[in-house]
């Protein structure tokens, strides 16, 4: 997601003088500011997993060489020793014997820090800390960097309920940009589950920004300029709601389509998103105006949710697969479908050819996404079918 990532920023910094986009790295995208220009992209950015600072970086031969660097970092002008703190690290290609010891070493150095000036230092808290710190290490370099996030990004705070495999919201937001999607075009998803898609879209054709109802690590900075901050959130100017609905949702499961309506209301969505309970094979396209169908179809046991529990899983999934492509022929004519599964078989199951795949991961798992442009006529060229 890094090139959507990128492409948001970017956009995010047409309201800041001093925020800078700069090159995208694997896993991340680089940018440059004030402290401020972090309440912007934490509050605004949709994709992002954390906004992190970065304290220092430097070359190391082993362990000490990270302490050193760590202790050299004035971390108490940032919070105090009655702060709580956690530690993470990650590493590619790092000669390190031990991650586990490196990142109990740099948690030492930040300690030692504060027992040298204060002789107290902050307590542990690897559940709700009120600090994250975050060291990456590759084969030469390591940096560290303070989090001015918090929780992760993608918890939005509105979300009570989930299904079984919810697509994490910052997720859902990147498929939508990657896909196209814009407010004012048609968006339908026929296996909604908890509704975390719908949700991100109803968000942005309101205005309302990811961070608007959450609290963030930088509230709890020395430095932190709650006037800024409130400054910042009084000038979200929501949009005016919709006459006529453009995003719609269906599921097979009565309780999904329960779940999505009330974190649909959990989200602040003021306006009406029609959904309904149908299997995804027996769909209609909900306005006449072809727009986006986008959807992570169910795979393994959640195909068989409402199926028949006596027939083997690719049974299961061939005839679903099958059924579905037929109803994307005959009744989306002119739609856009964008398909987000770990199982990249999909296209051959559907009898349909992509027009593009783009490489995803959903945690560690890789997935894709398919788009298929349903063209005017393959329903005039499935009716002309013999009939099997």
């Amino acid at each position: 997601m890094e090139a959507a990532l990128a492409e948001e920023l970017r956009e995010i910094a047409q309201h800041s003088t001093t925020l800078k986009v700069h090159n995208e790295v694997p896993g991340g995208v680089h940018a440059s500011g004030e402290l401020t220009d972090a309440y912007l992209m934490n509050l605004h950015s949709r994709i992002a997993s954390r906004v992190l600072m970065r304290m220092a970086a430097g070359g190391y031969k082993n362990e000490n060489d990270i302490y050193d660097l760590t202790l050299e970092q004035p971390w108490e002008e940032w919070f105090g020793y009655d702060h709580t703190i956690r530690v993470d690290l990650t590493a590619v290609k790092s000669p390190l014997k031990s991650l586990e010891f490196t990142t109990l070493k740099i948690k030492d150095a930040i300690c030692d820090r504060f027992l040298d000036q204060y002789k107290k230092r902050p307590s542990v808290d690897t559940k709700e800390p009120d600090m994250r710190i975050f060291g990456f290490v590759d084969a030469h370099q390591f940096i560290v960097y303070l989090d001015t996030s918090g929780e992760a990004l993608f918890k939005r705070g509105w979300r009570t309920e989930t299904g079984d495999a919810p697509l994490r919201e910052n997720l859902a937001a990147g498929l939508l940009r990657v896909a196209g999607w814009k407010p004012g075009i048609p968006l339908f998803d026929p296996m909604c589950g908890s509704g975390t898609i719908l949700c991100e879209a109803a968000q942005m054709v309101q205005g309302v920004p990811p961070g608007a109802r959450r609290r963030f690590a930088f509230e709890k900075f020395h430095d932190f300029d709650a006037k800024v901050w409130q400054d910042m959130k009084a000038a979200i100017k929501p949009n005016p709601l919709p006459s006529e609905p453009t995003i719609f949702g269906s599921d097979i499961s009565g309780d999904m389509v329960e779940m999505a309506r009330h974190n649909l209301r959990s989200a602040g969505i003021l306006f009406d998103v029609p959904m309904k309970q149908i299997e995804a094979q027996q769909v209609q396209a909900p306005t006449s105006v072809p727009g986006i169908l986008l959807t992570n179809p169910p795979y393994g046991e959640r195909i068989g949710v409402r199926g028949d529990s006596t027939l083997p899983q690719d049974e299961l999934a061939n005839s679903f697969y099958a059924d579905f492509s037929s109803t994307l022929k005959q009744r989306f004519a002119g739609w856009t479908v964008y398909l987000f599964t770990a199982d990249l078989g999909v296209p051959k199951l559907l009898r349909l050819k992509e027009s593009r795949k783009t490489p995803f991961f959903n945690g560690a798992l890789e997935c894709r996404l398919f788009r298929f442009d349903m063209v005017a006529g393959f329903n005039r060229r499935e009716a002309a079918k013999p009939k099997e």
